[in-house]
């Protein structure tokens, strides 16, 4: 894969604006362990914010990287999970970023800011 120019429809540029959104990455990772509702997830992240959070579950859903299983009970139950495409992002990109930030995030946070 290659772009000369990181045009709209680039590949790399689109993983790019994936990971842009702050809290995609976050989202993803929460649902690593399994089906997660939609309380469950805003506890287990934390200084998310409901209007957020919602926006984040449609636009991951909408790329196909998380699911929204809608069960007919009483009260209503709604779960999210990764698809297959989502777990691959996970367990490749994200899990490599995790290591480099293990290794490296020291470096990061003591860098001087401008």
């Amino acid at each position: 894969m290659h772009c000369d120019e990181f045009v709209a429809d680039c590949r790399v540029r689109q993983l790019a604006d994936l990971f842009a959104q702050t809290w995609n990455p976050v989202v993803l990772l929460a649902l690593r362990p399994g089906p997660r509702r939609r309380r469950t997830l805003r506890e287990e992240i934390g200084g998310i914010s409901d209007k957020v959070l919602t926006d984040t579950l449609r636009r991951l859903q909408a790329q196909g990287l998380i699911s929204r299983t809608a069960y007919a009970e009483a009260p209503p139950r709604v779960d999210y999970a990764l698809t297959e495409l989502g777990r691959s992002i996970v367990d490749g990109p994200l899990k490599a970023l995790g290591a480099w930030v293990a290794e490296h995030g020291d470096e990061l946070t003591a860098a001087p800011r401008p």
